[in-house]
């Protein structure tokens, strides 16, 4: 085990328990840059445009068109052909 891994485990040894969860959840997101970059990004401060809103709209009665069902990422992948399947 490296120098920084055990001072790591060291410092997680001495957290309180009821910390812990937070640490976790922290952690589940560090690996993924896409995370890290929402979490640093800036406020939108933009104003919402008419487009803007008219898309939203758009996208709304898609979701209800389709019974309130979302689709996940991996389902467009597989619609669009871009997996390996």
């Amino acid at each position: 085990m490296s120098d920084i891994r055990r001072a790591i485990h060291a410092e997680i040894d001495r957290m309180e328990e009821v910390d812990l969860p937070g640490l976790q959840e922290f952690l589940s997101t560090y690996p993924r840059p896409a995370f890290a970059a929402m979490r640093n990004a800036p406020l939108d401060d933009e104003p919402v445009t008419e487009e803007d809103r008219r898309a939203i709209e758009e996208g709304w009665a898609s979701v209800a068109e389709n019974g309130g069902r979302w689709y996940t990422h991996e389902e467009v992948r597989r619609e669009l052909g871009l997996t390996a399947d």
